[in-house]
């Protein structure tokens, strides 16, 4: 009897063994939804297309939003997992030393910074890596008439202030809530930007993990309004959103790139510093790649390769910068600086290798582009001009250091604002190029 249970001990032990042998990975993506749902899949099945010349094959776990992706390296497999359970998840899991790969889809929480200080500083750029840029998209039912709603509006109808359309120019019929859940990077941009510490998210809003179930449920109930990624718009109609005085701006190529978007957000995967496994490091340099940037246009997000566009000004445009701009096009990159408003982030440090390849891909040269520095609010308009051209100065000096010597610069001072008063968003510097 004690030699039976032995042997089936030892057969338990060893099908345990082989089960864990084969739920194995090479590679293990954690958190976000946003980015584990679709993009990071096509960045890890693109990756893998190129580094082993086979076909990725790809599968689910049992679990939900997970997915497991594999292909033939030689005589072996690679094998990677993604999982999407949203981007608090995917920090734990990277400070647990289970995920390689933390993506997220908001920037890492100050505590969590500080957590992670004794293995690697997040804030860094061997460890903070911007992949892609998303505009939250506000989404209601196809037919509702409401076009536009400022972001303080949005915070009154989340919370359940604001109760019926009819109070917002919409019919006579009650609102109903639709929110991601408290796991969601997603419900975490919405949180800051939007209901901030005035406004609490309404007991009646139905919470979601998955983005697309939220946008599919949104777009098939009449009095429905819920936020996702522009990635999830689907079948709902999207709303333009202004912040404060600023015009109303609708999510598209330029406005969510240049994150002039009230609702634009980065979208990242963190790595921890100098411990980031070589198939990890290569992934995301791949990810950072014009190629990869190209599988993030795909995706439905915004990539980060500048394009040239004729922006469509409104009634609110001055004159003088028509002209200034009239001969030229806008590329679709803003230069932002970091909390110390003097050094650039670190996404402006890869765009400054980005404007250079436009221009060498495209024939260009320094001498075709010109910057133009904007500022927040000042006390008096003399310091808003000087600091706006002391912005496009740093950038100037900047893409010097690149080979990109003496572009023409101005400052434009603290008019034309993205954002209301106090925004970081009015700290800028954009780019234009010279139409052809």
């Amino acid at each position: 009897m004690i030699r039976k249970n032995t042997y089936r001990l030892a057969w338990l032990l060893a099908s345990l063994l082989l089960s864990h042998a084969a739920l194995a990975v090479d590679l293990e993506i954690q958190g976000s939804n946003t980015v584990g749902a679709a993009l990071a899949p096509m960045l890890v099945t693109a990756y893998l297309e190129q580094r082993t010349g086979h076909r990725v094959r790809e599968e689910g776990t049992g679990r939900e939003n997970e997915k497991r992706l594999t292909a033939l390296d030689g005589t072996s497999r690679i094998s990677v997992l993604v999982a999407a359970h949203g981007s608090s998840t995917g920090f734990k899991a990277m400070a647990a030393g289970h995920a390689d790969i933390w993506a997220a889809s908001r920037p890492a929480k100050v505590k969590e910074i500080q957590s992670f200080s004794d293995r690697a500083d997040l804030t860094s750029m061997d460890s903070e890596h911007v992949i892609a840029i998303d505009g939250l998209a506000v989404l209601v039912n196809p037919a509702n008439p409401v076009s536009q709603l400022g972001i303080d509006t949005l915070g009154k109808i989340f919370s359940g202030e604001i109760s019926n359309w009819s109070e917002v120019g919409g019919p006579n019929r009650k609102i109903h809530i639709y929110a991601r859940d408290d796991r969601s990077g997603t419900w975490d941009t919405f949180k800051s930007l939007v209901l901030g510490k005035r406004y609490s998210l309404s007991q009646t809003a139905k919470r979601y993990e998955s983005n697309d179930r939220l946008s599919d449920d949104v777009s098939q109930d009449p009095g429905g309004i819920g936020f996702a990624g522009l990635a999830s718009v689907r079948n709902s109609k999207v709303l333009a959103i202004s912040d404060g005085d600023a015009p109303a701006l609708k999510p598209n190529q330029l406005t969510v790139a240049s994150e002039d978007y009230p609702l634009a957000r980065r979208l990242f995967m963190y790595t921890p510093g100098s411990r980031v496994t070589p198939m990890a490091a290569a992934l995301v340099d791949f990810a950072l790649s014009s190629k990869g940037q190209a599988i993030v246009a795909k995706s439905g997000f915004i990539s980060q390769n500048p394009i040239a566009v004729k922006p469509d000004f409104d009634a609110t445009v001055p004159d003088t910068f028509r002209r200034l701009t009239a001969h030229y096009q806008r590329l679709t990159v803003n230069f932002r600086f970091s909390r110390g408003r003097t050094k650039l982030d670190n996404k402006a440090m890869r765009d400054l290798r980005r404007v250079k390849q436009y221009l060498e891909q495209h024939g260009r040269s320094a001498d075709d582009l010109m910057l133009i520095g904007f500022a927040d609010r000042q006390s008096n308009e003399l310091r808003a001009q000087l600091i706006s051209e002391l912005r496009a100065l740093s950038v100037r000096k900047a893409l010097n250091e690149l080979k990109v010597n003496d572009v023409a610069y101005t400052g434009y001072g603290h008019y034309m604002p993205v954002g209301g008063k106090g925004s970081p968003r009015n700290g800028r510097v954009e780019v234009w190029i010279r139409s052809l």
